[in-house]
């Protein structure tokens, strides 16, 4: 059964009440949520959600991705798909896909979204995509041995571990949201 927008609600809850902050940065697609339109799909327009992984291994480097259609280092992740239940597993789906990682070797360090970002996507009509919004919704995971298998070419032209530093100065503040959080046992 595919995400519902009640799920992708209770998340951004969730946040909010950790993140309390970002409540008037968010208000716009709380406010859309509201209307509940179906927003795991990918033809949600003029939002839908998008899912990301952090993950950090061994407490010291983080999983980035080189990402083929916007040309920039970012955390791994994605689009939803009908199949995926939770935003969770969602993430977890996207990491692998893209990294070749095995998802066994990984785990949740909190049921709390690490991020959430609102943004413009621009259209894409080759793939009938008018101008519309991303409500990223990301998670941390830790490893301690896992690694870059084979990549999918399709959407990243590399992938690969980075020193937390860096990490944040490509990515973020959400890099140091990922390493604060204790890892819950697999």
């Amino acid at each position: 059964m595919a995400i519902s927008d009640a799920a992708i609600s209770d998340a951004l809850t969730a946040y909010l009440e950790r993140y309390p902050d970002e409540a008037e940065l968010l208000s716009r697609p709380v406010q859309m949520l509201a209307s509940g339109e179906n927003f795991a799909s990918r033809r949600s327009f003029p939002m839908h959600v998008t899912v990301g992984a952090l993950l950090v291994r061994g407490g010291c480097e983080i999983l980035l991705i080189e990402h083929r259609a916007y040309g920039i280092t970012l955390q791994p992740g994605g689009h939803l798909e009908p199949t995926d239940t939770t935003l969770i597993d969602a993430a977890v789906r996207e990491l692998s896909e893209e990294t070749g990682l095995d998802a066994a070797a990984v785990f949740l360090a909190d049921p709390v979204p690490a991020y959430v970002e609102f943004g413009r996507v621009p259209a894409r009509p080759e793939k009938g995509e008018p101008e519309h919004y991303h409500l990223d919704i990301g998670y941390a995971f830790t490893t301690e041995h896992a690694d870059v298998g084979q990549i999918q070419e399709a959407e990243v032209t590399g992938a690969a571990w980075y020193p937390l530093t860096d990490a944040e100065r490509l990515v973020g503040h959400r890099i140091a949201r990922a390493v604060s959080r204790p890892a819950h046992a697999g």
